[in-house]
């Protein structure tokens, strides 16, 4: 496990270090640059995986403090199974499909915020720090249910797989935005 939580902690490496890299320079009002009411802007891309990682963060604490209950669907290895591959599957298509999310996870950034960026970097340590500290409950293969629905439940794993996953859909969906 811990070769592939390494590789994790790598791809939002990359993923930090080619935002910071290909956004660090922007002016303020090319990171929040909208082409149209209906496309989020690069800082808002950026937003929104803020506060879609940091929900996953109660759950991760109550595994670690012992107060994790799944629901009982999380029993049935169809439903998470199915589940988790077609959460994945939404996500890591390269953004071929646009989907909606939840009310829970849309960005909330004002247009003149200059400190998106620096945000995200911090918010990247986190994740990592978040992602190593799961080890053992990685190694027991534990199911997780998603912070937008408790009826939807995953393998911790592939809850993983699905934030990186996701990390680079909106890496990609943004600089399409230059």
């Amino acid at each position: 496990m811990e070769t592939q939580i390494k590789i994790w902690i790598d791809a939002l490496d990359n993923i930090t270090n080619e935002v910071l890299k290909t956004f660090g320079d922007l002016p303020v009002e090319k990171m929040h640059l909208k082409p149209n009411p209906n496309t989020w802007s690069i800082a808002e891309n950026l937003e929104h995986l803020i506060t879609i990682n940091r929900t996953y963060f109660p759950i991760f604490e109550k595994l670690k403090n012992g107060s994790f209950q799944g629901p009982f669907i999380s029993k049935i290895p169809l439903f998470y199974n199915l589940f988790g591959n077609l959460i994945y599957k939404s996500v890591a298509d390269g953004g071929k499909k646009k989907a909606k999310t939840f009310p829970l996870w849309e960005p909330k950034v004002s247009s003149d915020d200059t400190t998106v960026l620096e945000r995200f970097k911090k918010h990247q340590e986190e994740m990592k720090i978040q992602i190593s500290e799961m080890k053992p409950f990685l190694e027991k293969n534990t199911i997780i249910y998603s912070p937008a629905n408790k009826l939807i439940v995953y393998p911790l794993e592939k809850a993983i797989e699905i934030i990186v996953a996701h990390e680079q859909r909106h890496l990609d969906q943004a600089k399409r935005l230059l």
